[in-house]
């Protein structure tokens, strides 16, 4: 018996990709945010899993976690170091070499409850697909025998 992140994995990590591109374009067409070379990154990441997990979905592609999650572990560590250097106060100062005056990777263009940021919800969005995909995998690589009723 399969579970249902097994079963809906490739779907919940499609919405989660097709979410986190819509709320980046959204920061940067409709709000105006500048985005940082770090943001770059982490787009150029998210951008494609819209169309790769999307295709998945539709044909029902289980092995395409082969392709998806050294993608989203890239994205997460990206995400995690972009964090970190909003979050100074975690780390000390931190400056990155990435970091220009005009797009500076430490600005907190939001902070939501106080420790939500762009950044964070980038790391959610790939933590979320990264999570979606290993059960996914799993399901794949251990296939359920589901008995049948006659």
């Amino acid at each position: 018996m399969t579970t249902l992140l097994e079963r809906y994995g490739l779907y919940f990590s499609w919405l989660v990709s097709i979410m986190a591109t819509g709320g980046s374009l959204y920061f940067s067409e409709v709000r105006h945010f500048i985005p940082c070379d770090l943001c770059w990154f982490q787009r150029i990441l998210m951008y494609p899993l819209v169309i790769l997990l999307g295709i998945a979905s539709y044909r029902n592609d289980r092995h395409i976690t082969g392709y998806i999650l050294p993608m989203s572990l890239l994205g997460w560590l990206i995400a995690s170091y972009h964090y970190f250097i909003v979050e100074r106060k975690l780390l000390g100062a931190v400056e990155s070499p990435l970091c220009r005056p005009f797009a500076p990777c430490d600005a907190k263009w939001i902070e939501w409850a106080g420790f939500i940021t762009i950044p964070f919800m980038s790391l959610v969005a790939f933590t979320l697909i990264t999570f979606f995909m290993l059960f996914v995998r799993r399901a794949t690589r251990h296939p359920a025998v589901e008995a049948s009723t006659p």
